[in-house]
This record gives structure tokens, C-alpha cells and sequence, in this order.
């Protein structure tokens, strides 16, 4: 079974930030060696996340993980995720489709507001 990867953004007006998530889906797939990587985006960016489905199960991916490039749970992967999800299952019957937390709360986060805040005061 081959999965694939949704890095799902909120998505932007401004050209530059939806870019950026793809850059980030992009370096997610090359860096882990993951073949099957989209970014899909919740508003203003293409593809949706429906989309972005489509776009990997065209390529081979027989599961789908979304990863919510969001830092905290808030309404829209409380309220639009889950209903967005339900609609891509029954689009594509018997796939299954996963979504990690958010951002918040990884490790990772706080070493990276260090290394910011090191940055700005050097």
C-alpha cells in the first residue's frame, strides 16, 4: 500500500506564502524520501485538499495522511478539516485517511523560537 502525503496550509492571497507550503511539501518528500507528497491548502491556494487526494491517487497512493501545517487546533481543523475529510471519503470508498495533530506541542517548536529569537538579538 503506498501512502500519500498532504501537507494541508491554510492557503493565502498572497502568492509568496502559498509557495511556501509547497516548498515545504517539497522538502518534506526529498529530505524523507517520501515519493508521494501534495500540498493542499483550506482556502486560496491551489490544489484544495480534495485536490491534492486526487493528485496522489493519480500517482499511486492507495492511503492518504494529512499533515496540517497549522500550529494550533483551531476551528478549521476542528470544524472544515473533518468535514472536508468526510467528503473525500466518499469520493474514494475504503481509502484510508489519517490526520496528525497540528504543530503545536512538537518539540521542535521551541528550539526553533530560541534559534529565532538568537537570530533578531545577534
Amino acid at each position: 500500500m503506498s501512502l500519500g502525503i498532504v501537507v494541508f496550509g491554510h492557503g493565502s492571497s498572497v502568492p509568496s506564502a502559498n509557495e511556501a507550503v509547497r516548498a515545504v511539501a517539497a522538502r518534506m518528500a526529498e529530505e524523507g524520501g517520501l515519493p508521494l507528497v501534495e500540498a493542499g491548502f483550506l482556502e486560496l491556494g491551489k490544489p484544495d485538499l480534495p485536490g491534492a487526494v486526487d493528485r496522489l491517487v493519480e500517482r499511486g497512493a492507495t492511503r492518504i495522511l494529512v499533515v496540517p501545517y497549522f500550529l494550533t487546533l483551531g476551528i478549521h481543523l476542528q470544524r472544515d478539516l473533518p468535514r472536508i475529510v468526510e467528503g473525500i471519503s466518499r469520493i474514494h470508498q475504503g481509502m484510508e485517511i489519517r490526520v496528525t495533530p497540528p504543530l503545536d506541542g512538537h518539540p521542535a517548536l521551541s528550539a526553533i523560537l530560541v534559534e529565532r529569537a538568537r537570530e533578531a538579538d545577534a
